[in-house]
């Protein structure tokens, strides 16, 4: 089973950090692992895997034996925005933007 979190307001970078924690864990052992997890996007995370095992019970799977198959951290875009600097000058500013998708087995 599957779940997307769309554009999430972190850099994929940090993201992949909690993500590759989770890999290839059990379920319950997976948000017992993001509920101690002292990261911004642990939250996030947990409440997609919780996601992707509802979709699992609705299709009749028992949500103990799942495993966190894969979980794949993207690039989904950038927001570009300008900040005024000395002498007339603008710099950029770059906010990046990450897509998690999970498949559970």
């Amino acid at each position: 089973m599957q779940a997307t979190l769309g554009n999430y307001n972190q850099t994929p970078r940090k993201v992949k950090l909690v993500a590759d924690l989770v890999k290839g864990k059990k379920v319950p052992e997976a948000l017992a692992t993001l509920t101690f997890l002292p990261k911004r996007v642990a939250d996030p995370i947990a409440k997609l895997i919780k996601s992707a095992a509802a979709n699992a019970k609705v299709k009749g799977k028992d949500q103990g034996e799942l495993t966190v198959k894969n979980i794949i951290v993207e690039s989904a875009g950038m927001q570009k925005r300008y900040m005024p600097r000395a002498f007339g000058r603008a710099s950029m500013i770059r906010r990046r933007r990450s897509r998690v998708k999970v498949s559970l087995a």
